[in-house]
């Protein structure tokens, strides 16, 4: 079955094209014009991943992303923001709310479709990377293959990125990882992200998981390890 792909454009012709070359790769366009429509379809159609314009009518892109982001059931889909927007303020909002990628206006249809392509590689494989299935941290459980973090019993919502970020800390044993080394895990080698990008999910980490407000250190000038349980 081909992957769906919603693709959010308020610009007919933009929103058309980009499903041609999604169509061509064999991808299955799903097409909103608007942010109420997109967040209706995105919790019933479920797509692989959404691609979201932030200048959209109704609702703006990023009240869609937070809306995907609150969603359990589609909470880690991975999300890339399309905008004509771009300056360094208006990705940090974004990547603060979760999004995977961005990528500003003008772009080339061949290259967003390289991107997803490579998100959701990293997305669903990690294959020939065998890692526990179960992972732990004090009261903390993570359920790789649920994609689940619960604390004390309880669920915790977290990002496709936010979970593979957390993932490599509970994995490296109290370890250090390097921002760079963060990045390469969770983005790919040919991520276009900022080190920076690794300093926002960190803190959205935090905010979301308070034992990890001190469990998480900070290596100055290198990047973050997990202090031993």
């Amino acid at each position: 079955m081909p992957r769906s792909i919603l693709v959010v454009e308020d610009e007919k012709e933009i929103r058309d094209l980009l499903a041609l070359y999604l169509r061509k790769e064999g991808f299955s366009p799903l097409l909103a014009p608007d942010g109420e429509t997109a967040i209706l379809s995105a919790r019933r159609e479920k797509p692989d991943l959404v691609l979201l314009d932030i200048l959209l009518p109704k609702a703006d892109g990023l009240e869609v992303l937070r809306a995907i982001r609150t969603t359990p059931e589609i909470a880690g889909t991975p999300v890339v923001m399309l905008t004509a927007k771009g300056d360094e303020t208006d990705r940090i909002v974004g990547l603060e709310l979760g999004a995977d990628d961005y990528i500003p206006k003008p772009f080339s249809p061949r290259e967003v479709v390289a991107r997803i392509k490579a998100i959701l590689r990293r997305s669903h494989a990690a294959a020939g990377e065998p890692e526990p299935a179960l992972l732990s941290y004090r009261e903390l459980r993570m359920d790789v293959g649920r994609h689940e973090v619960r604390i004390q019993g309880k669920p915790v919502s977290l990002t496709s990125k936010e979970f593979r970020i957390l993932q490599a800390l509970l994995a490296s044993s109290g370890r250090v990882l390097s921002r760079e080394a963060i990045l390469r895990k969770v983005w790919g080698e040919d991520t276009h992200v900022i080190d920076r990008t690794v300093d926002v999910h960190i803190a959205k980490l935090r905010q979301k998981i308070p034992l990890l407000v001190k469990a998480i250190e900070t290596v100055k000038d290198v990047g973050y390890k997990l202090r031993e349980g």
